[in-house]
């Protein structure tokens, strides 16, 4: 996506311009994730926003992988920053469990079959996703602060 960028200005702000819709889509997930927590009995006739919910949490997590920290790791490597490349490397892997979690949670919940089946868990299957979600919010802003804001001020 941010291949052509000319300069690096414009090729760091395309990514803090990523990370920002990225962050964006993230405050979205939380609202509708705690306004669904909140409910605390279900039945069948929230699906669909729990449904909405996965999809949420799916593309979430996919825009990670396949964006953010790519284009994170470049901006690292652009800067020869070693230091940054490692913490990207070790933290990944955190990451990565957390994204198995997800993955869970969704192929328990994203059909209206598994939802009806599955509605008395669903309380409990949340409390223990937003723990996991909060770690990986956590382990995503130190990676934004560590690789992206320390480059930003670089090329500044």
């Amino acid at each position: 996506m941010l291949e052509g960028c000319k300069s690096a200005q414009e090729r760091w702000g395309g990514v803090h311009d990523l990370i920002d819709r990225w962050l964006n889509a993230r405050q979205a997930l939380i609202i509708h994730f705690v306004q669904l927590k909140e409910r605390g009995e279900f039945t069948p006739l929230d699906t669909n926003n729990i449904q909405k919910v996965c999809e949420q949490l799916i593309d979430y997590i996919s825009t990670g992988h396949f964006e953010i920290y790519e284009q994170l790791a470049k901006e690292a490597e652009a800067f020869n920053d070693d230091g940054a490349l490692l913490l990207l490397k070790q933290l990944l892997p955190e990451i990565q469990s957390t994204t198995e979690v997800v993955i869970e949670f969704n192929d328990k919940f994203d059909t209206k079959e598994h939802c009806n089946e599955l509605l008395g868990a669903l309380p409990f299957s949340l409390q223990a996703l937003s723990l996991v979600m909060a770690e990986r919010f956590s382990i995503e802003d130190r990676l934004i602060e560590e690789l992206h804001e320390a480059h930003s001020e670089k090329s500044a």
